[in-house]
């Protein structure tokens, strides 16, 4: 139980509601985890793994309906819609609630409610916030053991501040015609029917670390961010710390864990972590950010030996898979892991090649980040991190180049409002088409995205040591389709220069697009680059620019009078000069 009243007060209002057989209050010890393993065990939530291979490891297999986030599904209910934005689905909060009491109506009878105290960010840190998960799954349980600092270090912090996020979750019959995911930031709460899959059930992750705090961190000065962190350690041992949002698909959790080219002795890089950041100014005038999460909710397919070994390497013990095939020796497999072929598909059936991949494309392995080979103990710093450079990136086959530093902090907001990637061959629409996704943040901005760039650029009047902005992209293909870049281990080189730029150290280049590289400016020892590519990689096609710029701008423009004019003002600066150049 709890010595907070208001947490109490909730609690009981809950169990009215939903009717729950028991009631269990989680302490987060591993005593409890190994509990509930064996409850899952014992009725088929879990399968276990072959236990020489991958000792403590098990497999869950979700509802084929539910194996995903439903974007469509979830919406934030803010009294005002315009507050939400048109980046957002949005749902009056009295209608909202309405409707989940009536889903919530006797959901539990027969079933445990868990109460889950849990910390985003170490129990120590001033930048982490707490919350209070009511779930009935098991499931939920035992992730969030992995994934937060969850249980009574979390409650006692609770306690002592007296704030808390709450988040409702309930699986109900997995109906899809059932299922919503409610956000009412205006109330730090979150509600969730339905669903068990993770980003939908997994209250801590997307639901409060990023749509509610980015909210939170609104009001209170401060950053919640889609957003990897790492840590780069040159030979002399100095450590720079780099903070990077991409899209899905564009590698972000493989730069995380980013292993330096055997021609970078002495280099280092360090995960702090691999999806979310909160950041903050400190006393010192820099930018100083943590990682709220405590494990990893990876996607498995494509993770494997030549892609991401760091990740391969920490998914061998004390992890749960999510919809992975199984290879006759119960070992969990995915598309790109290897070349066996696996006896049993993600479903449970038979594998045949005829029925779509053996794993599900979205397939998921949760594991504590300290498995992770190149993790940081920086990770459970309580003052966090201080962040030299800020990096936003997208998936585009043409025009941007491979790296571009902007000419200012409102230059790189700018940067990062505009991000894009190009749709590819797995998307459904037409290939090449260009998605704005600003920040990497459109399915996770608690707010309306044009309020969300002002509070971005209003951090350009809080201090002069804010970080350097840049902008990245890893995919430019050549006129035969072929990568010009070979990625991976090899952005170890743009790191570099990243780093180097935000400490003054290296010249660059003015561009009415932002500042690049000079020709000598990259360190290209022992990599197979021509210096044809190299050119085509770090060019400005003006004409093509021209055409993006007036893009944007009519994207800018689409958030109506709320869009800041400050950003308005870089967009036509960025204009003028390409007309100019």
């Amino acid at each position: 139980m709890t010595t907070n009243q208001e947490l109490k007060t909730w609690i009981d209002q809950v169990a009215g509601l939903t009717q729950p057989d028991k009631i269990v209050w989680c302490n987060g010890s591993d005593s409890e985890y190994r509990d509930m393993v064996e409850l899952l065990k014992s009725s088929g939530g879990f399968i276990e793994l072959n236990p020489e291979t991958h000792p403590r490891c098990y497999l869950h297999r979700s509802d084929p309906s539910d194996v995903a986030r439903v974007e469509h599904l979830t919406f934030v209910c803010t009294s005002d819609k315009e507050e939400a934005g048109p980046n957002n689905n949005w749902m009056a909060p009295g209608e909202a609630r309405a409707k989940m009491r009536e889903l919530y109506s006797g959901c539990m009878a027969g079933r445990t409610m868990y109460v889950i105290p849990y910390c985003m960010g170490p129990i120590d840190s001033p930048l982490s916030r707490c919350g209070v998960e009511v779930t009935d799954s098991p499931y939920v349980v035992a992730n969030m053991k992995l994934m937060t600092r969850m249980g009574d270090g979390a409650l006692r912090r609770i306690e002592r501040e007296g704030t808390f996020i709450k988040g409702l979750h309930s699986i109900g019959s997995l109906d899809p015609n059932r299922r919503f995911i409610m956000h009412f930031p205006e109330d730090l709460e979150i509600q969730s029917f339905g669903s068990g899959y993770g980003g939908n059930a997994l209250l801590g992750k997307k639901c409060h670390a990023l749509r509610i705090a980015s909210y939170q961190a609104r009001t209170e000065g401060w950053l919640a961010e889609h957003m990897l962190i790492l840590g780069l350690e040159n030979p002399q041992g100095e450590t720079h710390y780099v903070a990077a949002a991409f899209p899905s698909a564009c590698g972000k959790t493989n730069l995380a864990m980013l292993i330096p080219p055997e021609t970078y002795k002495g280099w280092k890089v360090w995960t702090v972590g691999d999806d979310i950041c909160w950041m903050r100014i400190g006393e010192d005038g820099r930018m100083w950010a943590i990682n709220p999460e405590a494990g990893f909710f990876g996607v498995a397919p494509g993770t494997a030996e030549n892609t991401n070994p760091n990740a391969l390497a920490m998914l061998d013990h004390d992890a749960i898979f999510t919809n992975v095939a199984v290879t006759e020796d119960n070992q969990p497999w995915w598309e790109g892991l290897d070349d066996r072929v696996p006896v049993t598909d993600w479903r449970g059936n038979p594998y045949d090649p005829e029925n779509g991949p053996a794993a599900h494309p979205n397939s998921r392995f949760t594991v504590h980040m300290s498995q992770c080979p190149s993790y940081s103990d920086q990770a459970e710093a309580p003052a966090g991190v201080p962040i030299s450079a800020i990096v936003f990136g997208g998936r585009r086959e043409r025009l941007v180049p491979l790296v571009m530093e902007s000419q200012s902090w409102n230059h790189g907001v700018l940067l990062g409002a505009a991000m894009a990637s190009e749709t590819t061959a797995a998307n459904i629409d037409a290939v090449g088409v260009v998605r704005r996704d600003p920040m990497a943040m459109k399915p996770f901005c608690g707010y309306n995205f044009a309020d969300y760039w002002a509070h971005w650029l209003s951090f350009s009047d809080n201090s002069e040591k804010l970080p350097k902005i840049f902008h990245v992209n890893w995919f430019r293909k050549d006129e035969n389709g072929k990568f010009m870049w070979p990625g991976f281990g090899e952005n170890m080189r743009v790191l570099e220069w990243i780093v180097k730029r935000s400490q003054g150290e290296v010249e660059c280049v003015d561009t009415p697009i932002g500042k690049m590289p000079e020709e000598s400016g990259l360190n290209l020892d022992g990599i197979d680059v021509p210096a044809q590519t190299m050119q085509a990689l770090l060019e400005v096609d003006t004409n093509a620019w021209v055409n993006e710029i007036s893009e944007i701008g009519d994207y800018l423009d689409s958030f109506g009078e709320r869009t800041p004019p400050a950003i308005k003002a870089e967009q036509a600066r960025v204009a003028a000069a390409l007309a100019n150049s």
